[in-house]
């Protein structure tokens, strides 16, 4: 009976086979941008959420007022006992490695001109090795373990200093006790973080030299890496509970421009999505209506001969149902090809606003997307041919038979 009624919904989808094709392709359109923009807006999510991993750790180990306040001096709430610490949280299964970080700001001079910075101490061999190139290498070479008194900076802060790899600076600080210390350093490498405002004051040294200027063996926080993004969660609690005095904090916790980014594109491709859905309604229920109309004598013939109405909503809703479903497919094979385009055919998108350098347009084939995005089209078409028919079939017999 179904296969009847679903044959009947076919051949009558044929009737008018121009209009079949225009309301199947709008159909495609949409189910094609639906994907297209959720695909992007996917990609970008996990781009971001990688950076945001890669750049802190997936997890922050540190003291609770390293989170909460400023520091009234270098360090004041840095983590004592290091080695201990990182061992404990390399007890871990989920942790892959633990990364120790100094940050402290002051001065740096070329002798001439002095100028603000924003340092970092990092142990130079894991920090490149675990994250990965999350730094563009401009001129010179990266930091390496072992040697001490050299430094990277950020291409703008280069730029401000006349430095180039080789040249001597000066880095001027405040030590943890409050007083100035300095220290002759040189110039290892230059970089960029693709952050114009960041490259202007950034500065990474290995963490020997920059407690040797802070007069301290204290570090500021723990980063912590997992064998995967997911494992964040579990990992946060059994850390935590393991270690009661500190604050364990996610990347999520840290991730700002993640978050702003993801709440915009919620709403930008929500209400895309919206406005698409409504396009697809309108359309079908047009070309159905149309076909209703045209259809009404022969309406007023079948339920003459005892068809129920129910059955006829039925077949419309089908009719709705391989309209939708062919424009659907259609646009997720389309959308599929373009997504499987962009790894081929590679396109570069240009620089966001606040950054330096561009980036790969990808669009991501997820699996769920395609499936909710393909239910929802079905769905709506299958209501608004259900909705156009239900009016129309309650139309008294004999008013239809007499329909002109």
């Amino acid at each position: 009976m179904n296969a009847r009624w679903l044959k009947f919904a076919w051949l009558n989808t044929l009737r008018n086979r121009r209009r079949s094709i225009v309301t199947a392709g709008i159909a495609a359109l949409g189910t094609a941008a639906i994907l297209l923009a959720g695909g992007f807006a996917l990609f970008t999510y996990e781009g971001l959420a990688q950076i945001s991993a890669r750049t802190t750790g997936h997890l922050i180990v540190a003291k609770p007022e390293q989170f909460l306040r400023d520091e009234d001096t270098p360090l004041q709430n840095g983590l004592d006992e290091v080695a201990t610490l990182r061992a404990g949280l390399l007890a871990d299964p989920a942790v892959r490695h633990v990364l120790p970080r100094v940050e402290f700001s002051g001065l740096i001079s070329n002798g001439d001109k002095s100028t603000v910075m924003i340092a970092a101490g990092i142990d130079p061999d894991a920090e490149f090795a675990v994250k990965g190139p999350f730094l563009t290498l401009r001129s010179g070479a990266v930091l390496a373990s072992g040697e001490r008194n050299q430094v990277m900076l950020g291409a703008g802060l280069a730029r401000s200093l006349k430095a180039e790899p080789g040249s001597s600076l000066t880095l001027l600080v405040s030590t943890t006790q409050g007083a100035l210390n300095a220290q002759d350093v040189s110039v290892k490498g230059v970089f960029s973080s693709g952050i114009a405002e960041v490259d202007s004051r950034l500065l990474y040294t290995d963490v020997e030299t920059a407690q040797k200027l802070l007069v301290t063996q204290r570090i500021s926080s723990f980063g912590v890496f997992l064998n995967r993004i997911e494992a964040t969660d579990p990992a946060r609690a059994r850390i935590a509970a393991a270690l009661p005095q500190l604050t364990v904090q996610t990347w999520l916790d840290q991730a700002l421009f993640y978050k702003s980014v993801k709440e915009l594109y919620n709403r930008i491709f929500g209400a895309l999505g919206l406005i698409i859905g409504a396009i697809v309604i309108f359309v079908v229920a047009n070309a159905m209506a149309m076909a209703i109309i045209e259809r009404t004598r022969e309406i007023g013939t079948l339920r003459a001969l005892g068809t129920l109405p129910a059955q006829l909503i039925r077949s419309f809703a089908l009719e709705g149902l391989l309209l939708g479903g062919a424009g659907a497919a259609l646009g997720s094979l389309g959308a599929l090809a373009i997504s499987v385009a962009l790894l081929v055919f590679p396109v570069e998108m240009p620089p966001p606003p606040g950054r330096s350098s561009g980036y790969p347009l990808q669009i991501s084939i997820d699996p769920a997307l395609y499936g909710a995005t393909l239910g929802a089209i079905l769905l709506l078409a299958m209501l608004a041919a259900a909705l156009v028919a239900r009016r129309s079939v309650a139309k008294p017999i004999v008013e239809a038979l007499a329909h002109v």
